[in-house]
């Protein structure tokens, strides 16, 4: 069932599945990439056929669907360059069409469980595959030979150019503030004030000690609060790969509560997963396994509820495949340290990760994945009317022997 079901969609690409008696399905048209593909028992064969968007990743996960030659990677890239059929298939369509209507609900007490669930995992497995500032976002890549390292130092950077420093004691609020990493950048650079917040009782503690043996702790101030509930007011605000968590029906909300946040004067920068297709759900696999209650929303979504808060759209930035170049070095090391992530949890652990940033990547490659950079104020000329300010911003930065010297890490 699961090769005929994609044999109505795959079109390019050398793909062979088989089944549990043995029997060679050949799909496509034998182009490269060519990948072999075995599916252990009937009943898994069923369930890939059902709902082939999760089930192929639980089946790999649990070891009821093997690749027999070529590479994961190869086979997810091939299921992706082929999606544009999947309409061909009035089941693979419906399933779309279901998705696209799927609003998350996403309560303070469930956003906690949600975060719990994949932030508070061990830090020895966070630690094993991100930069040495544990920047768990999309970096930028200003050259395609930057190291992790050195494109996650260039995003803080071309964050911070956007947020408009331009005087000291700025006081910043930083929501989902992570590890901590941005938080004491911009205070280290900017001679700022910073609150974080987060939902993660592991990222709550890592990120306080950083503060303490930064010698910042008087000025960095990290609080285990939903954004919901901050009631205080601040000249920049920030917020780095959080709001995916925030749910499709409080996006109205989040835009509300950031114009009451932020001052008359103030710069907002949201940096954020997002879909330039049309609006829809995120993948089921991913939802369901590493972020529960995800979304990304479509720009149409997003500009929806920014025109009803009241602030003004000073900025748009589209990065395309630079998400799609940090997963990849994430996938990497993630295969470099397997043996301990291994350790550390189990083998289906590992196939989950490993299914889980390459079905990213390749979500970022192919389809229509993206980041964004949206910079928002609340008077409309608030900010330069040109972006020479961002780069000359930036080349400061860049030069500025803080920047990565004095920065501290993990």
């Amino acid at each position: 069932m699961f090769a005929a079901l994609l044999k109505t969609v795959i079109r390019s690409g050398g793909l062979c599945i088989i089944d549990s008696t043995g029997r060679p399905h050949l799909i496509g048209d034998g182009s490269p990439p060519l990948v072999a593909v075995r599916v252990a028992s009937r009943r898994t064969d069923f369930q890939l056929a059902l709902n082939p968007s999760l089930m192929i990743g639980e089946a790999y996960m649990d070891g009821t669907l093997t690749i027999d030659s070529g590479s994961l990677y190869d086979f997810i890239d091939i299921l992706a360059r082929n999606m544009a059929h999947q309409d061909d298939n009035a089941w693979m369509a419906l399933l779309g069409r279901g998705r696209r209507l799927i609003k998350q609900y996403n309560p303070i007490a469930k956003a906690r469980r949600n975060v719990a669930t994949h932030y508070d995992l061990s830090g020895d497995l966070y630690r094993l595959f991100l930069d040495n500032d544990q920047q768990y976002s999309c970096a930028y890549f200003r050259t395609p030979d930057d190291t992790l390292e050195q494109a996650q130092e260039n995003k803080k950077r071309h964050i911070a150019a956007k947020l408009i420093l331009d005087r000291p004691g700025l006081k910043i609020l930083d929501i989902g503030s992570g590890w901590g990493g941005l938080a004491l950048y911009l205070a280290r650079v900017a001679d700022a004030d910073v609150t974080g917040l987060t939902l993660s009782v592991e990222q709550h503690k890592v990120s306080q000690d950083r503060a303490a043996a930064a010698g910042l702790a008087d000025r960095v101030r990290f609080e285990l609060r939903d954004y919901r509930q901050e009631t205080g007011h601040y000249d920049r605000i920030v917020s780095v790969g959080m709001f995916e968590h925030v749910g499709k029906r409080n996006y109205n909300d989040f835009f509300r509560v950031l114009g009451n946040l932020l001052n008359p004067d103030g710069v907002a920068l949201l940096h954020a997963i997002g879909d330039a297709g049309i609006p829809g759900a995120i993948n089921p696999f991913i939802r369901k396994h590493i972020f529960p209650g995800a979304d990304a929303p479509s720009l149409s979504e997003l500009f929806t509820s920014v025109e009803a808060s009241g602030l003004f759209t000073t900025d748009l930035e589209i990065l395309r495949l630079h998400y799609a170049e940090t997963l990849l070095r994430w996938r990497q090391r993630v295969a470099v340290h397997r043996s301990e992530i291994v350790d550390i949890y189990d083998e289906r652990f590992f196939r989950m990760w490993e299914f889980y940033l390459t079905l990213c990547e390749i979500g970022f490659r192919r389809r229509t994945n993206m980041v964004f950079q949206l910079q928002l104020a609340k008077t409309w000329d608030r900010v330069p009317i040109t972006r020479d300010y961002m780069f000359d911003a930036e080349r400061r930065l860049t030069n500025a022997p803080h920047s990565e010297a004095e920065t501290h890490r993990l």
